[in-house]
């Protein structure tokens, strides 16, 4: 299986390489206040999809702080209620009577 997974993953890297070679003319992007940026198209779609990714992390990292946040106070509750359990089961039964 991971020799199928290797052979799809370089498959995929050859046709994204012809892709970009076959796409080397420049392309301009324009800004405004007559900004212009001049690149291969390929080198402005790997900008925009690494623009995009980060954006997404960051987007991402609220949540993902706040769940490792949570985490750290249950495990907290956890171990706090373990050490009342232990103290609670090592006291002997009181006397009925």
């Amino acid at each position: 299986m991971s020799y199928i997974t290797w052979a799809i993953r370089f498959a995929l890297f050859v046709v994204l390489l012809a892709l970009a070679a076959r796409n080397t003319d420049p392309v301009s992007l324009r800004f405004y206040f007559d900004l212009v940026w001049q690149a291969p198209l390929a080198a402005l779609l790997l900008a925009f999809f690494a623009a995009g990714a980060l954006l997404g992390l960051v987007a991402m990292l609220g949540t993902f702080l706040a769940q490792r946040r949570e985490i750290a106070r249950l495990r907290q509750l956890e171990s706090s209620r373990s050490g009342i359990d232990a103290v609670v089961a090592s006291q002997p039964p009181a006397a009925e009577g």
